[in-house]
């Protein structure tokens, strides 16, 4: 009989040793909360002041963050505390935002020119000194908060909370970003359709995904690309967030419930996986959920009473490169990929 692990019992002892590490540990990390200007921070990180530590990873942010880090300033939004560590030479080592750091010295620079702003649309093509001088001024005097690390913390505990800070975050997926943003009755539609019953056991999805709303963003595509697949460029993104936006308070919900249940009936009665590779599977690939949905939903237009004389081009090489992630997020792929299923249907 194999033997059970026992687990010892928590003891005072115990406890008095835990409480005594937490201390010890807590007095390693002491700090102090400052608010520096925009002017000030870049001035000072040029002059050598605020300074960024080998240990740290290279500048890696991509153009579209360093205008988004921008943008975020001009709306007056909260922005994520800066971490820097006094030294006992008297100079300030960035824990954390060095990205943030030296986007604000390019942009003041004029080495970072805005464009595809998603709200300040007037500021495209502008550089620092194309604003008006008075905003110059505000952008400058825009203050971010420091927490300033006294100069007995370690270096080792310096890159642990580097560490932590730059690996603990989970990102926010688009879908769960857009379910904040756009709180509307089409967007309560849309996660009324993605928690119908036909749709969940076709559209298998790990209860990860699931959880981070995997299937919301799937119904959003299905619609999106069944009403304007055409004006797809390369952007999903954008092209959803526009799509949402369009229809927030203006849509014909009967229409497309209707569409949506008549691809469903289809797809569960011609499709033996359904939108997955194989039965079984525990996950819908996104450009195979495209092909099939949207598919289907074009042919049904054409032929409301279309019957498949074969569904033996599931397995083909033709729609397996179709389905493939490469370029999925390309137009012509796009079009590509729904029009093969569209016109392989009514064949």
């Amino acid at each position: 009989m194999a033997r059970k692990n026992i687990v010892a019992p928590i003891t005072d002892e115990m406890r008095d040793a835990a409480e005594k590490q937490i201390k010890e540990q807590q007095t390693e990390t002491k700090y102090d909360l400052r608010d520096f200007t925009v002017d000030y921070i870049v001035q000072e990180f040029q002059s050598g002041l605020f300074f960024i530590p080998d240990y740290q990873r290279k500048f890696i942010w991509p153009e579209k963050n360093k205008i988004g880090f921008i943008e975020s300033l001009f709306l007056g939004l909260p922005i994520p505390m800066l971490f820097v560590a006094d030294l006992d030479d008297g100079r300030l080592e960035i824990v954390d935002g060095a990205q943030r750091i030296q986007t604000l010295e390019a942009f003041r620079n004029d080495d970072l020119k805005l464009k595809d702003l998603k709200y300040l649309t007037s500021l495209e093509n502008f550089k620092y000194s194309d604003l008006p001088k008075s905003y110059q001024r505000k952008f400058n005097t825009r203050a971010l908060r420091m927490v300033i690390l006294e100069d007995s913390t370690t270096l080792e505990r310096r890159q642990e909370i580097f560490n932590r800070i730059n690996t603990s975050a989970i990102k926010a997926k688009p879908s769960e970003i857009r379910r904040g943003d756009f709180d509307s009755k089409f967007m309560q539609f849309i996660t009324k359709c993605s928690k119908d019953p036909l749709f969940v056991s076709l559209c298998p999805v790990s209860k990860q995904l699931e959880d981070r709303r995997e299937r919301e963003e799937l119904v959003l595509r299905f619609f999106a690309y069944s009403s304007e697949y055409k004006k797809f460029k390369h952007d999903v993104g954008k092209f959803l967030d526009k799509f949402l936006k369009d229809n927030e308070d203006t849509f014909d919900e009967n229409k497309l419930a209707k569409d949506f249940k008549n691809m469903l009936t289809f797809v569960d009665r011609y499709f033996s996986s359904g939108f997955a590779k194989k039965k079984g599977y525990k996950s819908t690939p996104r450009v195979r959920f495209e092909s099939i949905s949207v598919g289907v939903h074009l042919a049904l237009m054409q032929n409301p009473n279309l019957v498949p004389h074969s569904m033996n081009w599931l397995d083909s090489k033709e729609f397996k490169t179709h389905t493939t992630t490469h370029a999925s997020n390309s137009g012509p792929k796009l079009r590509g990929r729904v029009e093969y299923v569209r016109d392989v249907l009514l064949k």
